[in-house]
């Protein structure tokens, strides 16, 4: 009696009509399954040999290829965009800030040297918008085929409640190698070593809560504002997507860098002093460098303390390279990059000098 009563339940509330409660609950299943299905040639178009299986299983196959290499260190790292987000939501433009997270995420794995393998993402939306869907995907396999790493997976999750209507939360996993005997720590980082510095393009992934609440909170201007010295709007220079910097880097002569550090929260007095050894600092000439003049902008209107605008923001330096007095017109070439300090004798800090 049991089993008929629960065969005759289970016939009466077929699959259909429990996925239209679950869309009238906010959630739509069928339109993520279907989207998804959309986005296979734009995954597909980062994918070489390495990559196994068919996209949509539990987790991506990836099968590396170690040739020439010693010893493999695998490299790891996490990271979102912040509050860059709401202006891509004013905006209603999202393939720049799904390019932001994939080059983030490069730059942090290649300060160590290391070569990106496979990027994973992962969206967390009130409701799953198709458009919005395809421009951050648009986004992450642009930046993948750049970078050449694959993207052989992700996670959307539509959580009705959790968010704002319109808007989304965005992280990324990369995973990168290495050979262990060049992998770049800072631990050659000497007295006498001289500081590059690589221009960035514009704010990046950093400093956004500080600059939407001078720009927008306090000055009122709109995306569509013009600041006199940059070029386009408002919107368009706070949308441009944070760099890549590991085409540049794969170019200098293994050896030539003693230490590499991303210029991102924290800009360049908390940033540095992760690859410095103890008994150095790292001396900066901010004059060496023409900053952009959004920085200009956000502090002088904003009456940001000079000192907090280069722990806030990258200040037109996106990424630090160090090498030796020797090696520093030819490092200087390769990487596009500008003589902004040099190494003395200290305590493993910043020192900016105005």
């Amino acid at each position: 009696m049991f089993s008929k009563i629960v065969r005759d339940v289970s016939t009466s509330f077929d699959m259909t009509e429990r996925q239209k409660a679950y869309a009238r609950a906010g959630v739509d299943v069928d339109l993520g399954n279907k989207l998804k299905r959309r986005i296979q040639s734009l995954v597909r178009k980062t994918h070489g040999p390495e990559v196994l299986g068919r996209i949509g299983g539990f987790g991506g196959l990836f099968a590396p290829n170690f040739r020439g290499m010693r010893q493999p260190v695998f490299v790891a790292s996490v990271d979102g965009v912040g509050t860059k987000l709401k202006i891509a939501f004013a905006a209603n433009k999202h393939d720049t800030v799904g390019a932001d997270l994939v080059n983030h995420c490069v730059n942090d794995v290649a300060v160590l040297g290391a070569r990106p393998l496979f990027f994973l993402d992962y969206i967390g939306t009130e409701k799953l918008e198709s458009r919005v869907f395809s421009e951050l995907l648009s986004g992450f396999s642009k930046a993948c085929r750049a970078a050449n790493c694959a993207l052989i997976g992700g996670e959307t999750a539509q959580m009705p409640g959790m968010y704002r209507r319109g808007e989304y939360d965005l992280a990324g996993c990369i995973v990168g190698v290495v050979d262990r005997g060049q992998i770049i720590d800072g631990s050659k980082v000497r007295i006498g070593d001289v500081v590059l510095g690589l221009p960035s393009n514009g704010l990046h992934t950093n400093g956004y809560s500080l600059a939407r609440k001078i720009l927008f909170q306090r000055l009122k201007l709109k995306l569509s504002s013009r600041i006199p010295g940059v070029r386009g709007t408002l919107g368009e220079e706070l949308l441009r997507v944070h760099k890549n910097y590991q085409p540049l880097l794969v170019k200098v002569p293994r050896g030539m860098i003693h230490g590499l550090a991303h210029i991102t929260g924290g800009g360049l007095i908390d940033n540095l002093p992760r690859i410095l050894p103890k008994n150095c600092d790292a001396v900066i000439d901010t004059h060496s460098w023409r900053v952009p003049e959004i920085f200009n902008f956000i502090g002088r209107m904003g009456k940001v303390d000079r000192a907090e605008m280069y722990q806030v923001f990258n200040m037109g330096i996106g990424m630090v390279a160090i090498v030796r007095q020797r090696d520093v017109t030819r490092a200087k070439n390769i990487l596009h990059a500008k003589v902004i300090g040099r190494i003395e004798r200290g305590s493993g800090g910043t020192k900016l000098s105005f």
